[in-house]
This record gives C-alpha cells, sequence and structure tokens, in this order.
C-alpha cells in the first residue's frame, strides 16, 4: 500500500508540473500575459519529464498510461482551483472511468500466470 500512495504522489506532483507548465504557455497566448511566464513554464515541465522517471514501473508506456488517470483527476482540480471552473458529473464521471483503468493497468498481474 506505501508503493501505491509513493506512486499516487508522485504522479500528482507531475500532473500538477506538467499542467502548471501548459498553464503558462496557455496565459501567454490566450489571456495576454507576458511572455516571461514561460520561463517558469519551462522549468516545470524540465521538472514533470524528472518526476516521471521515478516511477516504479518497469516500462515507460505503462508508467504514462498510469499518469494519465491521475492527470485527468489532477486537471480538473486545477481548472476548480486556478480557473474557478468546477467539475461537473460528466467529468467526475470520466475521472472515475479514467482511474479506473490506471488502477487496473496498476494492480494487474501483468506477465503472471
Amino acid at each position: 500500500m506505501t508503493g501505491l500512495l509513493t506512486s499516487g504522489l508522485l504522479y500528482s506532483l507531475a500532473a500538477c508540473a506538467e499542467i502548471a507548465g501548459c498553464f503558462s504557455a496557455w496565459a501567454w497566448l490566450r489571456l495576454g500575459k507576458t511572455p516571461l511566464w514561460l520561463i517558469p513554464g519551462s522549468l516545470c515541465l524540465g521538472l514533470f519529464a524528472l518526476l516521471l522517471t521515478f516511477s516504479p514501473s518497469d516500462h515507460a508506456g505503462r508508467a504514462y498510461a498510469l499518469y494519465g488517470g491521475i492527470y485527468i483527476i489532477i486537471s480538473l482540480f486545477w481548472g476548480w482551483a486556478v480557473e474557478g471552473i468546477a467539475p461537473d458529473g460528466w467529468d467526475i464521471a470520466g475521472a472515475v472511468l479514467c482511474l479506473g483503468g490506471a488502477m487496473l493497468i496498476l494492480l494487474a498481474p501483468h506477465g503472471r500466470h
């Protein structure tokens, strides 16, 4: 269970870094912010990539698939906290479905018969 919590925290931190990095470009191009927003954004994207390398998965593709489920949930929280858009029932249902898929990937007995 400790490994599951550690993975969840790692993926959550990576998602926050990726979203912050991408949001910096969004803020510059869509919200009229200064291009200087790209500097911390680039650092956040670098941190995101670094954090994913600490994934406990043996395969990068599987690690990214697991990350995707967490990313969706963190994205909805970001939209709520930063942009003031609360998730609706469809958002929550979709996030639960995706997290269920990520958990299946994580907990499945891959290669064990």
